[in-house]
């Protein structure tokens, strides 16, 4: 099995690079079957956008101050519990994000989406699905789009719902809404075309940010799911993903 083994310089998780290699061998991003992250869920969310051009599956092992995304950071026996891990495919979401300057970026995200202003004035934001004006205009810090794997991360700090890895749902949930102020987000079908488009920008500017990527200073966000380019994540057979995100809808 020719695995690559991704650790990032200068972190716990270094030390265990070399013994790794030694054990299992060292291969090129390239010339790799699979991608064996050290670290914790960052780790993980740069190595699935790294392995997209090539449709390498990745395999988490925790080293860092969280592993939701990773498993049992252990050398022994690797081979084995990735031959017999359980495959999730996961499906990232297409932002298109228009700057005040009339730029263009588009940026992918496997946890989620969201606008979030830059200085001391609330965000005005108006939403859209499918090109149907839902909120003329949401005032608050800003408004997210997560998908199941990424719901029970910033989703879930702001009190979105944490959804299960079969839904086909993405949940749209307001960060710290002023006004409309009983709106607690909404629950869309995965196939819905959302788009975002700032108020009074210039006054108050805002910044789009896809996983760990941001854009200054929008104007317009649009968000759908990619579901043609999927990335394959490792789960060691005794704990796959969907107990966990069960167990989290049941922590107190």
């Amino acid at each position: 099995m020719k695995i690559h083994f991704a650790v990032r310089e200068n972190t716990p998780a270094s030390a265990l690079l070399e013994p790794l290699a030694k054990a299992y061998g060292q291969v090129p991003l390239e010339k790799a079957e699979l991608v064996v992250t050290v670290g914790g869920d960052g780790a993980v969310l740069h190595a699935l956008h790294s392995v997209l051009p090539f449709a390498l599956p990745v395999y988490g092992m925790n080293k860092g101050s969280f592993g939701f995304l990773t498993n049992a950071c252990t050398i022994d026996h690797l081979l084995e519990r990735l031959q017999e891990a359980h495959r999730l495919s996961i499906f990232p979401l297409v932002m298109e994000a228009t700057t005040m300057t009339g730029e263009t970026h588009r940026r992918l995200a496997f946890n989620e989406v969201y606008l979030l202003r830059t200085s001391r004035l609330t965000a005005r934001i108006a939403v859209s699905t499918n090109g149907t004006l839902r909120l003329p205009m949401l005032v608050g810090d800003g408004v997210l789009v997560a998908t199941p794997l990424g719901s029970t991360a910033y989703n879930s700090s702001a009190r979105g719902p944490i959804l299960p890895l079969d839904a086909n749902m993405l949940a749209l949930t307001p960060i710290n809404a002023f006004r409309p102020r009983n709106w607690r987000g909404a629950l869309i079908s995965s196939r819905t075309h959302l788009e975002f488009s700032v108020l009074g920008g210039q006054e108050r500017p805002t910044k789009a940010v896809a996983d760990f990527s941001e854009i200054s200073e929008v104007s317009h966000v649009a968000v759908s799911l990619d579901s043609q380019n999927p990335a394959v994540l490792l789960f060691d057979k005794e704990a796959p993903l969907e107990d966990r995100i069960l167990g989290e809808q049941f922590s107190l």
